[in-house]
């Protein structure tokens, strides 16, 4: 008998673990060891209020740091922020042991950006949002140092 499929826009937290569960397993047999997925995330936070305002979430696993998100407020852009947050990011990455960094961005928001920073395109999805792309690159990383004090 075939199994049931259920469509939920509503899925809860075993949901995800029955799914990424088995996954990882069957990925650290074939692997022929364990390998986890660690969560980094550096924020940007107000000082008067204590309220977090932006800043960087990513997770490292396959030796590759994945960064999800990245967000500097208006107020704070073109000042050096962003590159903190990210050359940070790649540094905790290769302490982690990782050799690159993969992410993706739309063609409204930081493409020149990353290619600044050393990030090449490796794929382009047309259309999406309509009317835009969305573009994902890497960047291998070699011994990355802390830029600690940097504008």
């Amino acid at each position: 008998m075939p199994p049931e499929i259920t469509l939920t826009d509503a899925p809860t937290p075993d949901t995800w673990k029955a799914i990424v569960g088995p996954l990882i397993e069957f990925n650290n047999g074939r692997l022929g060891r364990a390998e986890a997925r660690r969560p980094l995330a550096l924020l940007l936070t107000d000082p008067q209020s204590g309220e977090i305002t932006g800043g960087l979430y990513g997770s490292t696993v396959f030796s590759y740091l994945h960064v999800d998100l990245l967000f500097v407020p208006e107020s704070m852009r073109r000042k050096g922020v962003g590159r903190k947050l990210l050359s940070e990011a790649e540094a905790e990455a290769g302490r982690r042991g990782c050799h690159a960094v993969s992410l993706d961005t739309y063609s409204f928001q930081a493409r020149g950006f990353y290619e600044k920073m050393g990030y090449a395109v490796f794929g382009t999805l047309e259309d999406c949002p309509p009317g835009h792309r969305r573009f994902f690159l890497t960047k291998r990383l070699g011994k990355v140092e802390s830029i600690e004090g940097a504008a």
